[in-house]
């Protein structure tokens, strides 16, 4: 009996301590607050847009009935002020991985000079929220809500620059959010990270078909170590291929696959900055006679082919 007793005691003690470990995990941010300081970068493109922009940041959120619980919103602080549009990002979240575990990188767009939106959705995979979050704009815009006469973003939010980006299951969510949703054609950039590789995509039915996307996207994997998990160096390559139009492909070296999430982060933002704000300066690290990422050795991999 003080056997057994012993082993029950064991039991719940290993029990108690690994509820205490996921909680603790499940209280982590997924971008650490810091990761634009201890993020190494190997090029001087990616480390001026790995930086803050010159935009203070300012954030709003609103609760909806609907399953991501509620909208959340981080905008340059002079869209308060300001009698102009702003280009948007819309953020597609990866499994189990609401928008507010990685604020940092949605701040940091914004101080781009970006409307940044997401929600707490954990299942991104056939961008609901992200098709939501531009109705969402659409209203505010509009000024739809009665209650709400002077709307923060009333005629503020610029529909011709829109882009998105979306990490793991929120890869995939870029993806069918730009091929297979009603506001589509919305979007004129993508960024798809370590997005789910087609076959397991498949066996989870989050299909989806890069052959239909039509607008510049830039993939990026992570190679840490060896090969990221959710997709691999080959399957990579085949994502890649399968997409008709312009297009980018690479994978970070030493770069394990929740960090891709915000570790490329200075190439995202010089990516939107060249496809949605014009910045010939960002251009550089992607196109020109020696395009930056080629001999930035911290990546590998690269592909690149984009259409004039």
């Amino acid at each position: 009996m003080k056997v057994l007793k012993g082993i029950g005691i064991a039991l719940a003690a290993i029990i108690v301590i690994g509820l205490i470990l996921l909680k603790i995990l499940a209280s982590r941010p997924a971008a650490p607050a810091d990761y634009q300081v201890t993020t190494e970068t190997g090029g001087e493109i990616e480390a001026r847009y790995m930086a803050n922009g010159s935009y203070e940041v300012s954030a709003k959120e609103e609760g909806t009935l609907l399953d991501f619980e509620k909208f959340l919103l981080f905008y340059p602080t002079d869209l308060e002020t300001e009698n102009r549009q702003y280009p948007v990002i819309v953020i597609c979240n990866g499994s189990g991985i609401p928008l507010s575990k990685y604020t940092a990188v949605a701040k940091h767009y914004a101080s781009w000079g970006f409307i940044v939106i997401g929600t707490e959705e954990k299942n991104a995979w056939n961008a609901f929220g992200a098709e939501m979050c531009i109705r969402y704009l659409e209203r505010m815009h509009e000024n739809e809500k009665i209650e709400d006469a002077a709307s923060l973003l009333y005629q503020k939010v610029d529909f011709d620059h829109v882009g998105i980006v979306g990490h793991s299951q929120g890869g995939v969510g870029v993806i069918n959010a730009i091929t297979d949703t009603k506001h589509q054609d919305i979007y004129k950039a993508a960024v798809s990270l370590s997005p789910t590789n087609q076959t397991l995509a498949h066996n989870l039915f989050w299909d989806y078909d890069a052959s239909l996307i039509d607008i510049p996207i830039l993939i990026i994997a992570g190679e840490g170590g060896g090969d990221d998990w959710v997709i691999t160096g080959e399957q990579l390559a085949e994502l890649y291929h399968d997409v008709p139009g312009s297009k980018i492909a690479m994978r970070r070296v030493g770069t394990v696959h929740n960090e891709v999430l915000y570790k490329p982060d200075g190439y995202i933002t010089a990516w939107f900055m060249w496809q949605l704000q014009g910045d010939v300066e960002a251009a550089k690290a992607f196109i020109g006679d020696s395009p930056e990422i080629l001999s930035n050795e911290r990546y590998s991999d690269q592909m690149i082919g984009l259409s004039e």
